[in-house]
């Protein structure tokens, strides 16, 4: 029998949440989560949601463009009275972008920009007035590991997340003295469609589990939970940095000896 392990609950009652990204994976977890502690949640995504939930409300909307983006966020405002949280999610890492940046297509490449850090940008710009106003206000940047180390072939997604970590940095020490807090979190592997379109890229589940010290993939809901986590009062002095949520893979040197593949991804040569 293991020993107990603890419990977190949280209150957000009467909290508005705006997440981008809700059409599935990492996005749709942490609104789920918020919407289960009570808040209001609106997402934003250029699909649909993989299930119906009536505290979240989805509004059909591509983060790239900058007029949508501005109209939803005024529409949101219109039924509510303020925003309390920014969840900055949408990314795109397309499996032809895996490819060195000679041979990446340019206009590939530049969609990636536009959505990753583009939508980034605008989604935070059309919060913050309210926010400044409110004087309060938290804004989580969804960034990556590739946000602090790369590896070879992804020269649009891991520049990409490196400047969603520089924008939390940039937009804290901007709006610090507003009353609003603004982190980055950068996740290892996530077990997300996202991660599973390009697995073979990555050299399989087991491999890139591996990598990770605690042998898996991440799951969504771990992602979330730090997202609640920094957006509560029990973050309140936390702001202008990045928490990795990465099962260890930070930490392990590229140098370091390889852990033993786990069991449940060996190949049995015997059959």
């Amino acid at each position: 029998m293991g020993r107990p392990l603890g419990k977190i609950a949280y209150e957000n009652h009467g909290r508005v949440v705006l997440v981008t990204g809700v059409a599935g994976g990492i996005g749709w977890a942490i609104a789920e989560e918020f919407a289960a502690s009570g808040a209001t949640v609106f997402g934003l995504d250029v699909g649909a949601p993989p299930a119906a939930n009536s505290r979240i409300s989805v509004l059909p909307v591509d983060v790239s463009d900058r007029l949508a983006v501005e109209t939803a966020v005024q529409q949101i405002l219109a039924q509510v009275d303020g925003i309390d949280v920014v969840v900055n999610n949408a990314a795109i890492q397309p499996v032809a972008s895996f490819r060195p940046l000679h041979e990446i297509e340019p206009e590939l490449l530049e969609q990636m920009l536009r959505v990753n850090v583009g939508g980034y940008n605008w989604v935070a710009r059309s919060v913050l007035p309210q926010m400044i106003r409110q004087q309060s206000g938290v804004i989580v940047n969804l960034a990556s590991a590739h946000a602090w180390r790369s590896s070879r072939d992804v020269p649009g997604y891991g520049p990409t997340k490196a400047a969603n970590r520089m924008q939390a940095v940039q937009w804290a020490l901007d709006y610090a003295r507003q009353g609003i807090r603004v982190i980055s979190v950068s996740p290892g592997a996530i077990d997300t469609p996202l991660v599973r379109a390009s697995l073979e890229q990555q050299g399989g589940e087991g491999a890139l589990a591996n990598r990770h010290p605690l042998g898996r993939l991440g799951k969504p809901q771990e992602i979330a939970a730090a997202v609640l986590w920094l957006a509560s009062p029990g973050a309140s002095f936390v702001t202008a940095t990045d928490l990795e949520v990465d099962g260890g893979l930070g930490g392990l040197g590229s140098f370091a000896d390889p852990y033993e593949m786990p069991a449940r991804f060996r190949i049995d040569r015997d059959k």
